[in-house]
Parts: structure tokens; sequence; C-alpha cells
């Protein structure tokens, strides 16, 4: 017959010995923490006083506080004890030992059991330096007992589903909602709800749950019967767990307000940011909102200031292109352009060439819309339509401010473009972006815009062109030998020494890519240089082609090689390589 739990905590309480050892062990979990960059001294000594003046535990209010990710907490314990981090995936479907640990208990010490051998208990728990847990579920269920690591949420999650009501956290927090009922329209009555705890709670868990996801944007978007959810993570959406459709408008409300957005106004597109800090990240929020059938659609992009790097090997840069995009940024004027379709990393290439350009001898002025980064030592300009500060306005005001490098966030017509063809005769660098599919297109779509071929000849030094593909997981990916046509029909042979095997590599899914098989994005880049058969071709107004057949003659690497080429590096795999380019 199992004890009752004050008989267990009394039990192990007399005769369990936690002094010296666990602040030991805390200040363990402290240095590893610090050592591997996701605790600074300052967030530490503010989190100790906190946790002093109210009896908590330093780890718990590292979480609580969002300094350090329940994951991140999770993988120091596990690193620090030398035990087993356990995935989602590996609570079990049924209840073990049921009707020997109470649910409060459990939610308490936030431990569940997820096997039972002849040997040992296997708890999942999220502190497993807590000796009073380990000896109060012995002392309750008669079995000794082995600890696994497991993440706080994830084990609440697992509790609830197999001890609970099966609510998620999600769940809990909409039972505390209040229903808008007819009062949508009224916008006092909509800043209201946007101000209660559950809403306030609701926005926050799914900001969070997409950081966590490391999720690039976050899709709210109501439909008539549901409001769907959905995080877009190594460019790829997938659908999370949404609210009810009753809490639409106050959920978009909050995250107007948030926004600094007018509320009120629901029939045109707005655009605002949100500063935050989750998980011990300070995010920059663009917010987009566009009126739709059913309500507002709103698209959160994250940027993560702190964690990006301006680097172009982190980027997927190397090798020839590498050199030829380097070359063209060492010419004192010039164009230096950067195309690809949305969402191809046209803007985090130009930051890394600003960054790679940014030193105290040069005056560097840039005009964006947005301006998504803030860079040290960098004038930003941010345009605003509303007051006649467009693109052509503001490069017009910055060529007489003596700069020396002049950053266009795009070339969206005629008028920027000359402007920017004059800065660079005038003995300026330029970049800028065009959206284009190909480097050699580029140069059409500018004699398309109206751009005279003398002008472009003269002035444009180079073009590069990229997309992104989904870089594969490092820990789980799996090799196999390619097939003996695929490497005849690619030609993958020219990227192995003679007589080697072509070994490719596919997405298998772990614990750390959370089962995709892929962990973050890397650039597949083609640079064309002009050189003088280039613009002889140009002078002649010669299709895309032409110039492509050319470049490639000269040395370039089209998009498909250099994805090709790091296909059977193993970065990433052949099927998002055709996925994004082409021959």
């Amino acid at each position: 017959m199992s004890q009752s739990l004050e008989e267990t905590t009394a039990a192990v309480s007399a005769g369990v010995d936690s002094g010296p050892r666990v602040e030991d062990r805390a200040a363990g979990i402290e240095s590893y923490l610090r050592a591997q960059g996701k605790l600074n001294e300052a967030d530490l000594a503010r989190v100790r006083q906190l946790a002093a003046e109210s009896g908590e535990s330093v780890a718990v209010m590292l979480v609580r506080l969002g300094v350090v990710s329940e994951r991140d907490m999770a993988e120091a314990f596990a690193r620090y004890g030398d035990l087993p981090l356990v995935g989602a995936d590996t609570y079990p479907a049924l209840p073990v030992e049921e009707e020997k640990l109470s649910l409060r208990f459990m939610k308490e010490v936030q431990a569940v059991p997820i096997s039972l051998d002849e040997e040992f208990l296997v708890i999942a728990v999220a502190d497993p330096t807590d000796d009073f847990v380990r000896g109060a579920i012995e002392a309750a269920t008669g079995y000794p007992v082995r600890f696994k690591v497991g993440v706080a949420s994830e084990i609440e999650n697992a509790i609830e589903r197999l001890y609970g009501s099966g609510r998620s956290a999600m769940g809990e927090i909409v039972d505390g909602l209040v229903d808008a009922g007819e009062n949508e329209e009224d916008v006092e009555h909509l800043k209201d709800m946007a101000s209660e705890a559950p809403v306030i709670r609701l926005v926050n868990l799914i900001v969070q749950r997409a950081v966590e996801s490391r999720a690039s944007d976050i899709h709210v978007e109501p439909f008539e019967e549901r409001l769907k959810v959905r995080y877009r993570v190594d460019g790829v959406l997938s659908e999370a767990e949404s609210p009810p459709s009753r809490s639409t408008a106050a959920i978009i409300s909050r995250i107007k307000i948030m926004a600094k957005l007018n509320i009120a106004e629901r029939r045109l597109p707005q655009d605002g940011r949100i500063t935050v800090r989750v998980q011990g990240k300070e995010l920059d929020l663009r917010v987009s909102t566009v009126p739709t059938l059913f309500g507002e659609s709103v698209v959160i992009r994250l940027l993560d200031k702190e964690s990006v790097t301006f680097d172009f090997e982190a980027l997927g840069f190397d090798g020839v292109p590498l050199e030829r995009m380097k070359s063209v940024l060492d010419l004192p004027h010039g164009i230096v352009l950067v195309t690809g379709p949305t969402g191809s990393g046209k803007s985090t290439t130009l930051y890394t060439a600003l960054h790679r350009l940014n030193t105290p001898a040069r005056k560097i002025i840039t005009v964006e819309d947005p301006v998504e980064y803030q860079l040290e030592g960098i004038n930003q300009i941010q345009v605003k339509a509303q007051i006649k500060l467009t693109f052509a306005n503001a490069l017009r005001a910055i060529v007489r401010q003596d700069p020396d490098v002049i950053m266009v966030g795009e070339m969206r017509d005629l008028e920027t473009a000359r402007i920017a063809v004059q800065s660079a005769l005038t003995g300026h660098l330029v970049l800028s972006t065009l959206h284009t599919n190909t480097a050699a297109g580029s140069v059409t779509r500018l004699l398309d815009m109206g751009v005279e071929d003398y002008l472009i000849t003269s002035t444009v030094n180079g073009i590069l062109a990229q997309r992104l593909v989904r870089r594969l997981c490092p820990h789980c990916r799996e090799p196999y030998p390619a097939m003996l046509e695929l490497v005849k029909e690619l030609d993958l042979g020219r990227f192995v020494a003679p007589g080697e095997a072509v070994v490719l590599h596919r997405a298998v899914g772990c614990e750390q890519c959370g089962g995709s098989g892929y962990y973050g994005r890397l650039s597949l880049t083609e640079v064309l240089i002009m050189s003088d058969p280039i613009r002889q071709l140009v002078m002649n107004h010669a299709n895309a082609g032409e110039i492509h057949k050319v470049s490639m003659a000269e040395g370039m690497d089209s998009l498909y090689q250099d994805g090709l080429r790091k296909a059977v590096e193993g970065r990433t795999t052949i099927e998002e390589v055709m996925r994004v380019a082409e021959e």
C-alpha cells in the first residue's frame, strides 16, 4: 500500500542530507550556463536577489523570469549531471504507477514516471539535483529511481495528458478567457479584453513557443470557425496549437496595442514594431496586419538582435562565390546588387557586406524600409512614404552628406535606380537589392526599368543571386551512397576526388532539430562579375540566358551547382537544392 505524500515527505526529510552539496550543484549549473553564453553576471545577480526574496531556487527563477529557456536549463542539468535528456516523444502513452504518486505532488516537483523495468522506475524530472524528489518517489513507490532530465513544459503536458484533464498550457489559459460576445466592435471593450491577464498570457505563450521553435515568423490568421497560428521554421510553415476562435478579437487587439497600432482601424493594413525580452533574448518583432474576410491577419517577424551573425562563412558563403563577393566589395566605387525572391536572405547579406565595410575611415549611410537591424557606426534612414521620405528623396539628400558607401534597401523604380547610378558614377560604392531570379536576370531587369545600357556597364561591378536551403541537422543526418544514375545525371563526381564514391545525406529527425532533420539555413549563391565580354553583351541587349552562359564560362558557379556541391559535402539534401534552384 502506498504512503501518503505527507508521510513520504516526513520520511525523506528525516533521511536526506541536502546540505552544502545542493549549493555546490547549483553553482555548477550556473557556471555551466555562463560558460555556454546562456547567462551573464548581471542577470544572475538580479535573479539571485529575487530568488532570496521569494524563497525559490535560482534555477526556477531563471526560467520563470525568462532569463534562461526551459530547454537550455534542461540541457544544463543533463550535461552537468551526465544524465540523458528525454524528448517529447519519450513520454508513455499510458500512465506508469498511476496510483502511487498524486497529481498534485508530480506537478509541484515537476516529475513524471516514464517507464518501469525489473530494476528501476525511470522518472523524467525538471530538476534532477533535488534529493528530496528522489527519496520521496522511492519511498512512495517502493522502487529505486533512475532520473532522466525533461523540459519542464513537456513534463507538465505529459502529467496533464496522463493523470489530469489532458489540457495543455494554452488550454488552461483559455479557460480564463472572457468571450467578446456582441461587443467586438466596441473599441473600449476590446482594449479592456486585451488588457486581461489570460489574453496577455496567451500572446506571450505564442511568442515564447515561436522562440523555442526557432521560428522566424508567426502567422495569426482568423477564419470563420477557427483562429489559426502557424510558425515558419527554417523557411517552412507548420501549424501550431491555436486558441479558440472566440479569442480572435482580443488576441489581435493585444498584438496591435503592443505594436502601438490603431486598434479602431481594421479596414487598412498597418505596420508596427515591438521590442520584448523572451528567455533572456532581446527580440525585435516586426508586426504587419492586413484586413481579411474574417478579421485581420497578423504576421510577426522575429529578429533576434543578439544571436544574428554578420559573417559570410556562417551564412554559407565559401569557395568561388565568396572570393568573387569579396573582390567586388573591395572596389572603391560602383554598384553591387543582391537579387532573389522575398525571403531569400538578401537583407542579411547586405548587412553582412556593410559589417565588412564598416571601418572608421568610411562613412556609410543606408536607406531602408524597414530598418531590420541597427548597426553601430552606420547612419540608417527609415523610409516614411506618408511624409514623402521615399528612397529617391532620401538618396538625393544622402549624396550631399559626403558618404563613402550607400546602401539602398531596394531599387523599386527608375528614379531610385538612376540616382543610385549617378551616385556610383561620382565615386560612391552603392549596395542594393532587386527582385529577380538570377544574377543575369538583373541586367535585363535594369534595362527593362529604363536604365541606359552604357550606365549599367559603367557602374555595375557585380551581381549576387541567392536562395536559402535548410541545413541538415549535424546530430542526426544519415549518410547513404548516391545512386550511379543520379551521380551521372547530375555530374556529382566533379565535387569529389577522382575515384572517390559520392556520399549524400538524408534528413532523419531528432530531439535537437525538433524531428525535422534540419537545423537552420544556409545560402546558395552565384556571383556575376561585370567583365568586358559581359559588358559587350549588355550593350547589345543580349538576353539573360546568353549573359548567364558567358558568366559560367568565365568561372561562375550557378545556384544549382553551388547547391549540388553543398549537398555532396553533407550540408543539405539534394531534395532541398531541387526545391529552390533549377539548372
